[in-house]
C-alpha cells in the first residue's frame, strides 16, 4: 500500500552568516534555533570559520560570487518570509547584503563583531558599511559594546541603552534592540526602541561564562517569530525569554565554557505528555495506599515541572488538588499544568538553587514524619518566617528558599515551612520514580510509628 504524504507548510528563515564548526554559534546555531521554532531554515554561508568553546583559531571568507549564489538559490526557489544575518566579516560582505536588502522580509540584523571569546570577528574597516544595512533593517540587535561602535553612544545603563536605540532608529532602521547582557548588574534588560515607543525585557542574570551562541540565538529566535507573522514587540519578547532559558539551561559540551541551549524550549515543550504521566503515577501511588497518616486533613497535591521549567504554567498538579474521603483519597480533578498554586511557586523556588528537582509533594507533618526525614542522606531545610528582615517586610519564597540552602551542596529531600500547619512538609525528588520511592519511605516509616 502507498501511503498519501502530507506535506506541511512552515515559513521560511534565511540566515546569511559564518559557519561555526564548534556547533554553538552562527550559521549553526541560527538553523537550530529556527527549525525549533517551526519555521524551516536555509542558509547563505559567508565565512568558514574554525572554532569551538574556547575561541576561534581560523577563519576564511568565501567568494563575494559564492555568497551572492547562495542567496540567489535560496530566494529563487523559496517563498522567504524573514532573514537575519550574523557574521558578515568584510565591508564587500556587508555591502554585498546591502544590495539584496529590498528582497529580503524581516530583515534583523545581528552585528557580530566579537565573538564571546573575545576574538575579532569583523574586519575594523567594515564598522562604517554596517550604516546602510543598518538604515535597511526592520530590527538591528546589538550588544552594548556593538551599540558604542554603531552609536558612539556608552551603553553602562538603561537610559543610554534607550539612546543608542534611538540613534540607530535615527539611522534608518524600524526598530533597534539594544541588549543588556555585557552591561554590569543583577538584571539584564534589553531595550527595544522604535518610532513610536520604547519597551524594557528584564530578566535575571545567570551565572554562568557559557553564553557562545547567545546573540545568534536571539537574532534567529526573532526572525522566526517574525516569518510567524508576530508583531515586533511579541516576536522580541518571545526571543527574550527562549535566550533566558537557553543561557540558564545551557550544553556543557567541550573544554571552554558551553553553549547556550538552542532547542531548550522544543525540548521543555516535548516534555510535557511525560510530566502529566509521571504526576498521574504518583497520585495513583497515593490513591492505591491512601495514607491518611502522611495527607493533610484538608488533601495534598502533587506537582511535576517539565525538565525546564520556568514559571507555574511549566508545573503539572492536580486541579484542585486530592481530597480525602470516607473511602480514601480522591483527585478533584484531573492533572493539568498551571494548577499546582504555592506548590508550584515552592518547586520552582526550589529550582532555583538545585535546578534538578522536578517532583514534590505535600505531606501532613507530625512528630514521626520529623524523624523519617531525618534518616534521609539529602538535607531537610526549614525556610525561615515569611516576616524576618530586620526591617519587617516580607520575603518572597524563592529568598526564603535560597537563604535555607545556602550552606547544602546537595539538593534538598524536603522543605519544612514552620509558618504553615499541616502543610508545612513537601517533600521533593529529582524524578518521579524516586518521588514513588520516597513517598514509599515515608509511609512505611510513618505508618510504622503512628
Amino acid at each position: 500500500m502507498t501511503r498519501r504524504s502530507a506535506p506541511v507548510r512552515p515559513p521560511v528563515v534565511l540566515t546569511i552568516a559564518g559557519s561555526d564548526s564548534g556547533g554553538g554559534a552562527g550559521i549553526q546555531a541560527d538553523l537550530k534555533t529556527i527549525e525549533a521554532g517551526g519555521a524551516f531554515g536555509t542558509s547563505a554561508i559567508t565565512s568558514v570559520t574554525a572554532q569551538n568553546t574556547r575561541g576561534v583559531q581560523g577563519t576564511h571568507g568565501l567568494p563575494i560570487p559564492e555568497i551572492e549564489a547562495q542567496i540567489d538559490a535560496v530566494l529563487s526557489d523559496f517563498d522567504v518570509a524573514a532573514v537575519k544575518t550574523g557574521m558578515l566579516g568584510r565591508t564587500e560582505v556587508v555591502e554585498t547584503v546591502v544590495e539584496y536588502a529590498d528582497r529580503l522580509p524581516n530583515l534583523v540584523v545581528d552585528p557580530v563583531m566579537v565573538a564571546a571569546s573575545g576574538d575579532r570577528l569583523l574586519e575594523p574597516a567594515a564598522e562604517s558599511a554596517y550604516e546602510d544595512l543598518v538604515a535597511a533593517a526592520t530590527l538591528v540587535t546589538p550588544n552594548a559594546d556593538e551599540a558604542e561602535v554603531l552609536t558612539g553612544v556608552e551603553v553602562t545603563d538603561v537610559d543610554a541603552a534607550r539612546e543608542a536605540g534611538e540613534t540607530l532608529v535615527g539611522m534608518g532602521a524600524d526598530a533597534a534592540l539594544v541588549k543588556g547582557g555585557h552591561v554590569p548588574g543583577d538584571d539584564v534588560v534589553d531595550v527595544l526602541v522604535t518610532e513610536e515607543t520604547t519597551h524594557s525585557f528584564r530578566h535575571d542574570r545567570v551565572d554562568t561564562t557559557a553564553t557562545h551562541g547567545s546573540g545568534c540565538t536571539l537574532s534567529s529566535a526573532v526572525a522566526t517569530r517574525l516569518a510567524h507573522g508576530d508583531d515586533l514587540p511579541s516576536a522580541v519578547g518571545d526571543g527574550v525569554s527562549l535566550l533566558a532559558a537557553a543561557v540558564r539551561y545551557g550544553v556543557d559540551v567541550g573544554e571552554g565554557p558551553g553553549s547556550v541551549h538552542h532547542l531548550v524550549e522544543a525540548r521543555n515543550e516535548a516534555a510535557r505528555g511525560e510530566t502529566v504521566e509521571a504526576v498521574e503515577r504518583v497520585v495513583g501511588l497515593l490513591v492505591d495506599r491512601a495514607p491518611r497518616a502522611l495527607v493533610p486533613a484538608d488533601g495534598t497535591n502533587v506537582a511535576g515541572t517539565t525538565p525546564y521549567a520556568e514559571s507555574p504554567r511549566d508545573v503539572a498538579a492536580v486541579e484542585g488538588g486530592i481530597g480525602r474521603t470516607r473511602d480514601g483519597l480522591r483527585p478533584n480533578r484531573g492533572v493539568r499544568f498551571g494548577a499546582g498554586g504555592r506548590l508550584a511557586s515552592l518547586v520552582l523556588a526550589v529550582r532555583e538553587v538545585a535546578p534538578a528537582t522536578r517532583f514534590a509533594l505535600e505531606c501532613r507533618r507530625s512528630p514521626a514524619l520529623d524523624r523519617a526525614l531525618a534518616e534521609f542522606d539529602e538535607p531537610v531545610v526549614e525556610l525561615a518566617a515569611e516576616v524576618g528582615d530586620t526591617d519587617g517586610t516580607d520575603r518572597p519564597l524563592a529568598r526564603r528558599v535560597s537563604d535555607a540552602t545556602a550552606d547544602d551542596d546537595a539538593p534538598p529531600v524536603a522543605v519544612v515551612d514552620p509558618t504553615r500547619d499541616e502543610t508545612g512538609v513537601t517533600l521533593l525528588a529529582p524524578d518521579a520514580g524516586s518521588l514513588v520511592d520516597r513517598t514509599e519511605r515515608l509511609l512505611d516509616a510513618v505508618e510504622d510509628r503512628d
